[in-house]
């Protein structure tokens, strides 16, 4: 049992009794912010299973793989927000990896809530929160499927500078649009160092921000991202 158990996991197929043990699907966990829980900024509530990218992302690889959404509105990378508990996504991250293993990928796409004012953080200092976030997921060695960290760093797209303009600049506070436009920059630099794989959202989305927040993906928005990462993740295996 031991070793049939050792075999899936390494996605090898096994025995029992003569009997040919399927292989384990390819497991994507999804790790975000609102714009991977799906957040609606029309209706203030939740995209539906046929709208969010996640779900577009598990429908258009198919059978063979399970996307895992894991999205929280509010996480950061690594800063513990002064006024919600368990946003810190530095503190989530192990437990989350360990819960979905066997793990052969992990998508990282975090950024956008680093830039509020109330952190202090320049993109600079959102880049560091970021390796500081792949270098955990890396140590995690017990989730991964043979034991090697395979990680896809994703930067969402930018903020529309608009976003002054309407009612979370109350809360999300000054230059984060500005933040934003340099995070590509900072995680690519990022990616290249930890060996992780890299898309940026900005240069394969041509669907603007909605306009009620301006940092909020629309569904084409969604429709759009899901698209770009199927045809990344199927050339990754």
């Amino acid at each position: 049992m031991v070793r049939r158990c050792r075999q899936e996991r390494q996605g090898q197929p096994g025995h029992i009794m003569g009997r040919e043990v399927k292989r384990m699907k390819r497991q994507i966990v999804c790790f975000g912010d609102s714009n991977t829980h799906g957040y609606c900024a029309r209706t203030g509530g939740r995209f539906d299973e046929g709208e969010r990218w996640c779900c577009l992302l598990q429908e258009s690889l198919g059978e063979g793989y399970h996307v895992v959404e894991e999205g929280l509105s509010g996480r950061t990378t690594c800063f513990p927000d002064p006024l919600y508990e368990g946003l810190s996504g530095l503190a989530y991250l192990p437990p989350c990896l360990m819960s979905h293993e066997p793990v052969d990928l992990l998508v990282i796409m975090l950024g956008t809530n680093d830039t509020k004012e109330r952190f202090g953080a320049s993109a600079a200092c959102i880049g560091l929160g970021l390796k500081r976030l792949v270098d955990k997921a890396r140590a995690v060695t017990e989730c991964w499927r043979d034991g090697k960290a395979n990680i896809l760093v994703v930067t969402p797209q930018n903020i529309d500078r608009r976003y002054l303009e309407t009612e979370v600049a109350a809360t999300m506070g000054h230059g984060c649009a500005e933040k934003s436009e340099e995070l590509g920059a900072e995680f690519a630099r990022v990616a290249e160092l930890c060996g992780c794989h890299y898309l940026d959202a900005n240069q394969v989305l041509t669907a603007l921000p909605n306009q009620i927040d301006y940092m909020h993906l629309t569904l084409e928005g969604h429709r759009q991202l899901a698209e770009a990462l199927a045809r990344k993740i199927r050339s990754l295996f």
